[in-house]
Order: C-alpha cells, then sequence, then structure tokens
C-alpha cells in the first residue's frame, strides 16, 4: 500500500527542518512514499524551511487556519489511496520509526498504529489513553492525572513502564503521531473540524473503534515530541478543557456532557483558586470558559443540509438510504429532514391502504418538528399532494415551503444545501435559497406504480437540468442520463451501517421459535418491489424450510395463510433488524423484473453481507459487482435451486470475509463524500 507522510504547519518555522529530515531518514528503504505538508496560513518562514530542508515535498499553502483537523483533511484529499502517516511538525521520528508502524498496521483488524512518544529528556511520554468518562474526569480531578491513570475505571491516561513496553491496543492516543490504513480513512470519512484544535484526534479514533478498527501501540517505533506549548498556554488550556465537553456532548449527549463539565470544572476550579496569580491563570481560563460555553469555538460557517425525503422518519424503514446518509452528515453538519410531501393523494381503486396511509402521515404531521438525534432534525409539513393540477400545485409548493422556510429559519439555516430526493420537491425548492441543489437520484420514481407519470417525469427533468449535483446508486441510470446530466452526474453508492449490522448471539424469542432452517427477508414488502408468486413458490417447493418475511407490506399478506412453514411477522423496529437477520440461515433478495429495479441498488445486499449472510437474489444491473458473493437466478426454479445449494453449502465465501468486503462502505465515508463534492466547488 502507498504511504503518504502529512504533516500540519502553522508557525512552524523554528521545528519543521528537524522534523522534514527525520522523515526523510525514516523514508528510506520505502518506496513511493510521498511527503505532503499541509500550512495553516502562517505568516512567518515556515513554507521557505520547508522548500530548503525538503524541496521533494508537496506543499498545500491554505488561506486560512481552520485547526489541525481541517489540515489533516486537506492532507488525506491529496493522500489517494495511501495509508496516511500524520505528524505534528515538533516530532522527530527514530530510524525504523515508519517501518515498524507499517507492520503494526498489516496486522489484521488494525486501522490505526501510534508509536512510542518520548520526551525531549528521552523519557517515555504518557501518550496512552482510555476512553473518556465522567468518572475518569472526575477521579482525574481528585487524585490528578498520573495517579488516577493507575487505576483504570478512575483515569484516562495509561500509566506504568509496563504498558509502554509491550504491544498493545488501545481506545485512543495523543495525535501527534500516527499512522491511518486508507482502508479505516475510507471508511470514516474526513476528521472532525469544528473542533478547531483538541479532541479531534480523540473523537477520531474513538469512531475508529466505534467502526471495528483497532488502534495499535507499536513500542519497537519511536519518535519524540518536543510538545510542551498546551501547559503554557492559558488559550490552549482553556480550548482543551472546554473540548473534552463537546466531545463528550457529540458523542453522548447533553446529559452526558453536563457530568463532564461539572468534573473538569472539579479538575479547574481549585487549582484556579489555590495557584496564584500565574500558576494559576491558565485554570481561571479553563473556568471562564467551561461556565459561558460556546457550542464551537470558532463561528460554525458551514452550510447545513436540507434532505426532501422519499420517505417519512415517523413509519417508512428508518434505515433508508436518505435517512442514513443524512444522519452520517448530522456528524458533520445541521441537517434537516422533510418527511415525504408524496407524489399522489392515496385514492380508493388506485391505492392500497388508502384510510391507514392518510391516518399515518396525519399522526406524522401532528409532530410537526422534533429532534430524534443531535444535529438532526425532522420535520412533517402538511401537504396538498394534488399534483395532477398546475394550480393546486402552485398551492401546495407555496403551503410547504413556508412551513420549510419557517422551521429553517428557527434552526438558523438561511441558505442550506438542498438535497431532493423525491421529485415533488422542485417545485417548492426552486425559488429557495440555497447553498447548492443536490437531486438525489436514488430510483426512477416515474415508474412507480401509483404515480402521475407524466407529472413526475416533467418534475425529475426539471431537477436533473437544474441540480448543481445529481447522486447516483445505480450505473445503468446514470449511463442512461448521463447525456442529460454531463458532468454534474456523480455515483455516490449506498453505505451500510456497519456497526449496527454485526451479527448477534442472542435471536429475538419470536424467531427462535420458529424451526429451522429459516429462508428469510427483512425491508419493505411493497406489491411494486417484492415478487410475491416469487415467495410462495419457495414455501411451496421448500416445505420443510421456514420462510420468513419481516416488514410492512402493502401487499395482501393473506395469500401465505395457507402455507404453515411461511411466518409473516410484521413491522420490527431498526434496532432489532441484525438481531432477526442473524437467525437467517439465508437471506433473499426476491425482486421484480421491472423498471424500478433494473435502475436500483438495494441497500438491503450491503447489510445482509455485514451479516455474513449467504444471499440468494433475482437479477439486476448492481449486482454485477458482487457475484463472487452472491447467488443470482434467473427464473423460480433457479432461485430455488440457489436456495438450496445455499443450505447445503453455504455462502461463496466465509461469512467473515463477506463482512469484510463491505467495511468500508459506512454512512460515515458516503457522508464525507458527499460533503465534499458539494462544498469543494
Amino acid at each position: 500500500m502507498p504511504l503518504a507522510v502529512v504533516i500540519v504547519t502553522y508557525h512552524s518555522a523554528g521545528i519543521v527542518a528537524d522534523c522534514l529530515d527525520s522523515v526523510t531518514e525514516a523514508l528510506e528503504g520505502i518506496p513511493s512514499a510521498r511527503i505532503i505538508v499541509v500550512d495553516n496560513a502562517s505568516t512567518d518562514d515556515t513554507l521557505d524551511v520547508v522548500r530548503k530542508t525538503a524541496p521533494h515535498a508537496e506543499i498545500i499553502a491554505r488561506k486560512t487556519n481552520d485547526g489541525f483537523a481541517a489540515g489533516v483533511n486537506a492532507g488525506f484529499a491529496v493522500a489517494g489511496d495511501s495509508d496516511v502517516l500524520v505528524l505534528n511538525p515538533d516530532v522527530r521520528l527514530e530510524p525504523g520509526a515508519v517501518k515498524a508502524l507499517r507492520e503494526a498496521l498489516a496486522v489484521p483488524g488494525t486501522g490505526v498504529a501510534v508509536p512510542l512518544l518520548l520526551g525531549p529528556d528521552g523519557e517515555p511520554h504518557p501518550s496512552l489513553r482510555r476512553r473518556p468518562t465522567t468518572l475518569r474526569a472526575l477521579g482525574e480531578a481528585v487524585l490528578g492525572g498520573t495517579r488516577a491513570g493507575r487505576i483504570p475505571a478512575l483515569g484516562e491516561l495509561v500509566i506504568g513502564a509496563k504498558a509502554y513496553s509491550r504491544r498493545s491496543t488501545v481506545d485512543w492516543a495523543t495525535g501527534a503521531c500516527w499512522l491511518v490504513s486508507a482502508e479505516c480513512r475510507k471508511a470514516l470519512g474526513p476528521m472532525e473540524e469544528r473542533f478547531f484544535l483538541y479532541s479531534e484526534e480523540t473523537e477520531y479514533l474513538l469512531r475508529a473503534g466505534d467502526s471495528g478498527y483497532l488502534v495499535r501501540f507499536e513500542p519497537d517505533a519511536v519518535a519524540i515530541h518536543l510538545g510542551g506549548e498546551q501547559s503554557t498556554s492559558p488559550e490552549l488550556w482553556a480550548l482543551s478543557a472546554a473540548n473534552r465537553v463537546r466531545l463528550r456532548r457529540e458523542r453522548d449527549g447533553h446529559l452526558a456532557a453536563l457530568g463532564m463539565r461539572l468534573a473538569v470544572l472539579a479538575n479547574e476550579v481549585p487549582r484556579a483558586l489555590l495557584r496564584g496569580r500565574d500558576g494559576g491563570a491558565k485554570h481561571r481560563r479553563a473556568v471562564r470558559e467551561l461556565l459561558w460555553l460556546r457550542r464551537w469555538p470558532v463561528a460554525d460557517r458551514t452550510p447545513g443540509y436540507v434532505c426532501f425525503s422519499a420517505q417519512d422518519w415517523w413509519y417508512h424503514n428508518q434505515a433508508h438510504s436518505d435517512f442514513q446518509l443524512m444522519r452520517s452528515v448530522a456528524g458533520q453538519r445541521r441537517v434537516l429532514i422533510v418527511n415525504s410531501i408524496g407524489m399522489r393523494m392515496p385514492t380508493p381503486g388506485r391505492s392500497t391502504q388508502v384510510t391507514r396511509r392518510i391516518l399515518r402521515k396525519l399522526r406524522s404531521v401532528a409532530k410537526f418538528v422534533r429532534r430524534p438525534e443531535p444535529g438532526f432534525h425532522v420535520m412533517s409539513p402538511l401537504p396538498l399532494p394534488f399534483y395532477g393540477s398546475p394550480l393546486l400545485r402552485r398551492v401546495n409548493a407555496a403551503l410547504v415551503r413556508g412551513q420549510v422556510r419557517l422551521v429553517c429559519a428557527a434552526l438558523r439555516l438561511p441558505e442550506p444545501v438542498i438535497v431532493a430526493t423525491i421529485p415533488t420537491a422542485w417545485d417548492v425548492v426552486a425559488p429557495m435559497r440555497r447553498r447548492a441543489l443536490v437531486f438525489n437520484r436514488s430510483d426512477r420514481h416515474s415508474e412507480f406504480p401509483e404515480a402521475d407519470r407524466g407529472t413526475i417525469e416533467e418534475l425529475e427533468g426539471a431537477l436533473l437540468d437544474h441540480a448543481d449535483h445529481v447522486l447516483y446508486v445505480s450505473h445503468a441510470l446514470l449511463e442512461d442520463e448521463h447525456a442529460r446530466t454531463g458532468e454534474r452526474a456523480y455515483f455516490l453508492d449506498h453505505g451500510v451501517d456497519v456497526e449496527h449490522f454485526r451479527p448477534r448471539a442472542e435471536l429475538p424469542a419470536d424467531l427462535a421459535a420458529i424451526p429451522g432452517p429459516r429462508i428469510g427477508f427483512f425491508g419493505a414488502l411493497d406489491d411494486f418491489l417484492v415478487d410475491f408468486d416469487l415467495l410462495e413458490h419457495v414455501a411451496t417447493e421448500l416445505p420443510d424450510c421456514s420462510l420468513v418475511l419481516i416488514g410492512d407490506a402493502t401487499h395482501d399478506m393473506s395469500r401465505f395463510e395457507r402455507h404453515p412453514n411461511v411466518h409473516w411477522l410484521g413491522f420490527r423496529p431498526y434496532a432489532t433488524i441484525p438481531s432477526y437477520g442473524s437467525g437467517f440461515d439465508v437471506a433473499l433478495m426476491p425482486w421484480l423484473d421491472n423498471e424500478w429495479i433494473r435502475h436500483s441498488n438495494p441497500i438491503k445486499l450491503k447489510e445482509y453481507l455485514a451479516l455474513g449472510l449467504p444471499v440468494v437474489s433475482t437479477d439486476f444491473e448492481e449486482l454485477a459487482a458482487y457475484r463472487d458473493r452472491v447467488r443470482v437466478a434467473r427464473g423460480p426454479e433457479e432461485f430455488v435451486a440457489a436456495i438450496r445449494e445455499s443450505l447445503a453449502h453455504g455462502a461463496p465465501q466465509p461469512a467473515q470475509r463477506l463482512r469484510e468486503s463491505v467495511l468500508t462502505y459506512s454512512w460515515r465515508s458516503r457522508a464525507a463524500e458527499l460533503v465534499r463534492l458539494v462544498e469543494s466547488g
């Protein structure tokens, strides 16, 4: 794997030369290694020193200083598909350090490798850390960091010579020097820039652990870290203290952040009072910062995102791509989801379950605006979905637009990035102020059976012509429309919640009570997507197997009542779906052969693979890249035969390899790709 060394500088003229000399020596014998220096708008001679010391280095001269993470992200952007060694300019690598870190990174499951850091005196620096908790912050306040660190439950610092003399895995480590794999970077996306300085590396490495990547300590890799600026600067000390609270808020919510805030205050207040005018200055600054804590250290100038979804958060599958993508964007930006404004009014004779659909929409509208997660708001406007009438279309657009503008004003989203998945959003968003318009072309909605095809095609056409970016998850659909969208077209594959979709040992009681082997499907049982004739054929041909169907249905499911081996469990909460899927012996994708499916890319495929399940599917375009992992059938008899083969021999690849094949498709990485696409222009 190629290697890039990213060094972020800011007024570093006095220290960066020795860093570059040590890096050049440490990279000897490593082919194709690159040095990338990202400078955050230094006004001293930093770049002159870099050019003189390392003329082969690539330089990114940024026009503003937006913090350490912003510099690292700029380096990530040009590093391509390389492993990246991130360095502070006050680090000096010892010979062999890079080689040892790369060997540590090659250990299966590792996403980040960190070295043994020594201080200027040659003594080990306590750089390894445990997960931050309120109890540990309180322990450090009472006992001091070093004493508390000797008791794992009470201290964040990892203390003791033994811990720094042997290889181990840790929750996180200080960010002066760390090597991250290309795979891990792709899965995690960028570093969080809003901290500006301090805690950004904590958040990133903890996120790596959350995503299944180990942070590995390698004592044979040695680096010297000069450090010291934080301990002498009141401003930096206060920023570090405040960011501990912000980190806890972003990861665990406001209640946990309150506990952390009180614990950090318990550490700072006595020292502010007892250490005199000079010794207590940095602690007094920290107390002021904690008492009047701003949401972020600097003004947040990033745009918010408003997504007009094709689904409704309150009664549709919350694993839908709109929601998954925007929930991940909400980790970096403020997000407002506008629940589906529909493509038609449900009417008897044309729509199924009319009364039920109208009532559930009214219940959703009654919620109006809620915040299910930090930074992630959901609103349900009251629409008048009569899209066949030009007059009523204008009335509906004005009605919905007024509601969305009101909520945007309340959430301080004056000029958001607008993401439209449902075509009927065009009438609403056309005159709205916006940073950019993104058409999320996840499906060809004009093929929806109940839609007014002519009207929806017109609205799709308007979005295709006027959107700044058109996102596709289907190569087939992208190719069909490329002449129209040109350079504005962008393939953004679906992600998968790899943290959520892990195999579970304990099965739900209702599933455990169903005899095996179990052939299963979870998701929307929509009559324009699912081949119910094929499912009935499976039930008939495999009477000794249990066919388990999980999901809300728009089809009449009474047809399966005559099959004792069919078990329709109905809707189950998203949180429980991996437990149900873990009980499947074979997972099914029994799609109809129609235009909707031909231009689709079901998320379900990656969810099944993340669970390590054997998958049998009908054929469609986007399966082309998965035929080594999925059994594809082109008719009812082939479908049944593929199920039998899967029951007898398992999946074409081992379960762990199936899971590993989709680990890089995290929703965080998809969100990061979207943000880069929209905001880089």
